[in-house]
């Protein structure tokens, strides 16, 4: 790829992100949001069966928070979460192939859209039931205490979650034994086809609850990229030096329906246009081109990432389903007590 800072501006010198992050901001970014509309393509070609859950437009947080991660920490997200598993260097084909319930998928097929899991990229799953994940998140945020590592657990959830128990049960727990766990809440004002701001006490769900469980009040711009990565980056810094956890609140939000369901006509017009102006991905754009980044080599990213987006549209679309003698394989033989004992 050609020198991305050919002739760069002076202020890039003093950029407290620098090259190599944003470059792995830009990538993430166009990843998630190329990724999420082939998505979108093939369930109206019939080759992703029930829903999806996408999350176009909410880019930036996904890409901040993964980007200023290290290796061996954790992610915990709801049932959008393509975005948060690709972020952490999950495969394309891995994520449609699953997507499409191809053997291919990151799990096998078996998993569908709703459960994305990549273990081994450390992305722990992604929850349908609203508000479950937070426990589970601060569990492992206690295992990484316990065992002395400098892993930090990080939950994503929507603004509907800060009216579920799970969510004050979580931030108090964590708070008492001052866990290295992250709750972000990814505020797009909608709780499914709700506004937020209709069934909360609140202006701000998540941020204005945080000093009740003794936390910073923390809002960020979820549309911006550098902004989210700067409020990552300290409250990662804080979670590994003992300092417990963090609840921050991203403003974002989502340019079409709950799930492909729903047209989302309840938004109104002039919301929907204000948001749209704000859109992550041009937005980081322009500012990579401020900065002095070469628009060639701004612009051969996306050319490499549609490129990855073709070949792994291709690889998912020929792999074959998943074969039927793992039907009944990762599940459990017995509903009842017998598996535990």
């Amino acid at each position: 790829m050609a020198n991305a800072t050919e002739e760069a501006r002076p202020d890039l010198a003093n950029d407290d992100i620098g090259e190599e992050a944003r470059l792995a901001l830009w990538r993430s970014q166009l990843e998630i949001r190329h990724v999420e509309q082939r998505a979108h393509d093939l369930f109206l070609q019939n080759l992703v069966k029930g829903t999806v859950h996408l999350s176009l437009g909410q880019e930036a947080v996904a890409a901040g928070f993964a980007v200023a991660m290290e290796e061996g920490d954790y992610t915990f997200c709801t049932y959008r979460g393509h975005a948060h598993t690709l972020a952490r260097g999950a495969s394309m084909s891995g994520v449609l192939g699953e997507l499409m319930g191809r053997e291919c998928g990151l799990l096998n097929g078996k998993g569908g859209s709703m459960h994305l899991t990549s273990v081994e990229h450390g992305a722990m799953g992604s929850y349908a039931i609203i508000g479950a994940h937070l426990p589970i998140a601060m569990g492992a945020a206690w295992s990484a205490q316990y065992r002395g590592t400098s892993q930090v657990s990080v939950c994503f959830f929507g603004d509907g979650t800060t009216n579920i128990g799970a969510f004050h049960e979580a931030l108090n727990m964590a708070q008492v034994w001052k866990l290295p766990v992250i709750f972000v809440c990814e505020n797009n004002l909608y709780m499914e086809y709700t506004p937020i701001g209709d069934v909360t006490a609140v202006e701000h769900p998540a941020a204005d609850r945080a000093q009740a469980y003794g936390m910073d009040s923390i809002i960020v711009d979820g549309n911006d990229a550098d902004a989210v990565y700067r409020v990552a980056r300290a409250a990662y810094e804080k979670a590994r030096s003992g300092g417990g956890p963090s609840l921050i609140e991203a403003k974002t939000y989502r340019q079409c329906g709950h799930s492909r369901a729903d047209p989302g006509a309840y938004r109104p017009d002039e919301e929907v246009a204000e948001w749209l102006a704000r859109d992550p991905i041009p937005a980081y754009r322009r500012r990579l081109l401020d900065f002095g980044f070469a628009e060639t080599a701004v612009d051969g990213i996306e050319t490499e990432v549609l490129a990855a987006v073709d070949a792994a549209t291709d690889v998912a679309r020929s792999s074959p389903p998943p074969p039927r003698e793992i039907l009944e394989t990762e599940v459990y033989a017995d509903g009842g007590a017998a598996w535990r004992n």
